[in-house]
């Protein structure tokens, strides 16, 4: 066989399957700066052009604190390129706060829905919208038509979306499948900071983080952590690195728990 033949021939293999994986050969992705991550997602990043869910445990189900600050971190490195569209169903999103996250208010557009089928509307008239780089939506579930819509929404102009699932009013959960059609799916919880050694106080916020699914690739969990503003080297949208803002503390697994301690009475 010519080498001709033999280099379109590997070219066809390695497209089959990037299909196959559930992906576009040619997506382009986001990496996290680091390979026990970064080798658990296709393409050696968090896909872009595609559209990520992303949850939150316990009270965080209403609330979506923790979810939210890491969607911001996720999307920060995209304002870059262009608007990112936040869809609200409950008006609380407080943007001075994504300041101290290095995500740049400026870039940021906040609309309010008023259900979730306009929400969802929104996210899709934002992923098709000239200028628009990213968009995070906050709803209860999507089921497999929507997350469909989503996506081909998001392939018009290469836009990444974000789906926060979210009870803002509390209540009942939905009966309905989620993620069907993302590209991954996120759990996110809120972990306890440590400050930096010989210091007081809060250190930088820390998330205990678990990729659930991964089209293409491979799940994992891993506590995570946003630098500070002010620390050396502490991450800024303006910088020409592509690396998220998030960065690698530990890897989460049986091994690495910490055994419980019996329970003694005092005295």
């Amino acid at each position: 066989m010519s080498d001709f033949r033999a280099g379109r021939l590997a070219a066809m293999r390695a497209k089959i399957a990037a299909i196959e994986a559930g992906g576009r050969p040619d997506s382009e992705s986001l990496p996290f700066g680091n390979a026990r991550i970064d080798t658990c997602l296709p393409g050696g990043g968090l896909p872009l052009g595609r559209w990520h869910e992303i949850g939150g445990t316990g009270m965080e189900v209403e609330t979506a604190a923790a979810p939210a600050a890491f969607t911001a971190l996720l999307a920060a490195p995209l304002a870059r390129r262009g608007e990112v569209v936040w869809v609200l169903r409950r008006d609380d999103l407080c943007a001075p706060g994504l300041l101290g996250l290095g995500f740049p208010p400026e870039r940021l557009i906040q609309v309010c829905a008023r259900d979730e089928a306009e929400a969802l509307s929104v996210m899709e008239d934002a992923l098709s919208t000239v200028g628009v780089a990213a968009v995070v939506g906050e709803v209860e579930a999507a089921d497999l038509t929507a997350g469909r819509r989503l996506q081909l929404a998001c392939e018009k102009r290469a836009a990444t979306g974000f789906l926060i699932l979210r009870r803002p009013y509390g209540g009942q959960a939905r009966r309905e499948a989620t993620g069907s059609a993302a590209a991954t799916r996120w759990r996110i919880a809120s972990a306890p900071s440590e400050p930096p050694a010989g210091e007081f106080g809060l250190g930088a916020p820390r998330f205990r983080v678990e990729l659930e699914r991964c089209r293409g690739g491979r799940t994992g969990a891993w506590l995570m952590e946003a630098p500070r503003a002010y620390e050396p080297g502490a991450y800024s949208w303006e910088k020409t690195d592509v690396a998220h803002p998030l960065r690698l503390v530990a890897e989460l697994d049986d091994r690495q728990l910490a055994p419980a301690l019996p329970f003694r009475r005092a005295g």
